[in-house]
């Protein structure tokens, strides 16, 4: 990951204790991960950050068109917020738990419990403020 402050890359892992911070600047990353079936509950549940979890898949076009502007927010919301992606065909029980019957499907977690859904593509600035309003406080 390449710091947006200071350019230096960073090694940032799937699942940490804390806030990923850039190794020169100590600002806070950008955390965006993809998870399998397999791993999601230590990338996402256990993690200390609130979860914006991305259900998507390569062929869907929505998805697609939606993907960069989650990428963006991951980027402003860094130290409060991290995203993960996660390919339904790939992993159905990702897609059963949180009964994903299209996509995109965005769901905010918090310590491993579900604070809101949202479902289809939206605009960024709808994003953002859907976000800003759900995200647990001191956050």
């Amino acid at each position: 990951m390449v710091c947006d402050n200071c350019g230096a890359k960073n090694r940032v892992p799937a699942a940490a204790d804390g806030v990923p911070r850039c190794a020169k600047c100590q600002t806070p990353l950008r955390w965006v991960v993809d998870a399998t079936d397999e791993e999601f509950h230590a990338v996402a549940d256990e993690s200390s950050l609130p979860v914006l979890v991305d259900v998507w898949a390569p062929w869907c076009g929505p998805c697609r068109m939606v993907s960069p502007a989650l990428e963006r927010l991951a980027g402003e919301m860094a130290g409060k917020l991290k995203l993960v992606k996660v390919d339904a065909d790939d992993n159905p029980e990702v897609s059963r738990r949180f009964e994903v019957q299209s996509i995109p499907t965005l769901v905010l977690l918090h310590r491993g419990e579900i604070v809101d859904k949202q479902i289809g593509a939206a605009p960024e600035p709808r994003l953002r403020s859907w976000l800003e309003s759900k995200l647990p406080a001191g956050s």
